[in-house]
Order: C-alpha cells, then sequence, then structure tokens
C-alpha cells in the first residue's frame, strides 16, 4: 500500500523533523553546524521557506518553518541533503546515506500551537542534557528569540512580534515564556504529531482540514458501522 503524501500547506508553519540514519552523528564539530545552517540560511530563502525557530542536534534537527508554496519545504529539504550529505561525507571519508529517509512533517495551528512548538523545538537541548539554559546551546534559535544575538537564518513570525511593542518587550515575555517549561500533556502532543505526520490542531481545525484537502484527518470511529433494524415482516393473510 502507497505512503500518504505529507500534508504540506502553504502560508502554515510545519514543524519538520529530521533524523540520522540509524541515529547516527550528522553533527560533529562547529564547522558542520555552520556548514547546515548557511545552506539552509540559502535554500530557505531562494525556495521562500521562513525559518521561525531550529535547533541542530548530533543525530536530527527540529526546523518550524512556513512554506510560501506546495512545493517549497520539500524542495529546501532535498537541496539541503544534496548539499551537506556529499560535504559531509567527504570530510569524514564515509560513504552513503546519512539522513533516515523522508523527513518529518507535522503541520501546525498557528494561534494555538505555534509558540509551544517553538518552545518544544528550542529547548530541545536542555532535555537532552546537551545544556543547562536553552541559551547556553549555540545552535538552536533560542538566542535570537532572547536578544541575545541577531541570527540570520531566523525569520521572525508575526506571533513573536506580538508578544510586545519593542524588541526588548518581546524578549522579555518570549524568554518567560520558555523558561515555564513544557506540559508533559503539551510535550507528548507535539511529539507525537511530528513523529506521526499528524497536524499539531485542535479537533476543529482538524475537521476543517479534512473538508479542505479531503484527506482523513481525524481518527475514524472505531468498530463496525451502524446498522438501521431492518423493517418488521408484512403479516401473511
Amino acid at each position: 500500500m502507497a505512503r500518504q503524501s505529507r500534508l504540506i500547506l502553504p502560508h502554515q508553519p510545519h514543524h519538520v523533523l529530521h533524523r540520522g540514519n540509524d541515529n547516527q552523528l550528522i553533527f560533529r564539530d562547529d564547522e558542520d553546524h555552520e556548514r547546515l545552517l548557511g545552506w539552509l540560511k540559502e535554500a530557505s530563502r531562494f525556495y521562500s521557506v521562513a525559518i521561525h525557530a531550529y535547533a541542530l542536534m548530533p543525530t536530527h534537527l527540529h526546523l518550524l518553518a512556513t512554506p510560501g508554496d506546495d512545493t517549497g519545504l520539500a524542495l529546501m529539504m532535498q537541496k539541503l541533503g544534496r548539499l551537506y550529505v556529499p560535504w559531509f561525507n567527504q570530510k569524514y571519508q564515509r560513504s552513503g546515506s546519512l539522513f533516515q529517509g523522508r523527513f518529518r512533517t507535522s503541520l501546525v495551528e498557528t494561534d494555538k500551537y505555534f509558540l509551544a512548538c517553538s518552545r518544544f523545538i528550542e529547548l530541545n537541548p536542555v532535555r537532552s542534557q546537551l545544556a543547562a539554559e536553552p541559551g547556553d546551546y549555540p545552535w538552536s534559535s533560542y538566542r535570537h528569540h532572547a536578544g541575545l544575538r541577531v541570527d540570520t537564518v531566523v525569520s521572525d513570525h508575526s506571533l513573536y512580534w506580538a508578544l510586545g511593542n519593542t524588541p526588548f518587550q518581546r524578549e522579555a515575555a518570549y524568554t518567560e515564556f520558555v523558561a515555564q517549561g513544557i506540559p508533559d500533556a503539551e510535550l507528548k502532543g507535539i511529539n507525537d504529531a511530528v513523529m506521526k505526520g499528524w497536524p499539531l490542531a485542535t479537533d476543529a481545525f482538524k475537521a476543517d482540514l479534512e473538508r479542505k484537502t479531503s484527506r482523513q484527518i481525524l481518527p475514524a470511529k472505531r468498530g463496525r458501522p451502524f446498522k438501521k433494524p431492518l423493517p418488521p415482516a408484512p403479516k401473511s393473510a
């Protein structure tokens, strides 16, 4: 049975996860991170994909990105692979695939889950015990949002701008939001969505997606379909 194509909608945020094959290292030193970020910046602009948040982890990467059309996100990820993998293989004298098949993606309901997904991504290094605080980790977008540096890879989303009228207000509000941590249910919901390719959204939003895309989004009802009772047999004369 052919697998269903990814659900990608223009002008809608998507949480992207791409893992190393067999969880192998995809970044070994600072140059590796810098090289991928440079190509990410280049490819995202070429294919009109806005990068709102990211975290480059030793064995995988997370992106929160909004494509401008139906194909830009996939084309951007393909371009990254075509540039980064041969360069990485040559540098480390290896061959073969680096990434684990197709990247995973989860469409994100903007108003409800965008900031939560950004927080999930930027706290990934803390959850993985790579840093005590999100600002200690150099390979995520957190320092940009917290006002610790300007990151030209990042395109700020309107919801981030809505956090305050000045850069200081936005940075302070976002820092406080991230410092609150992630509730367990939210953590599980975001992780399950991206791992299974589900939209990160309310049921009402998912129902609307079903109508717009003619795809099954909400889980099917369990059990056999309800059967109407047969009419009574006519009485014999």
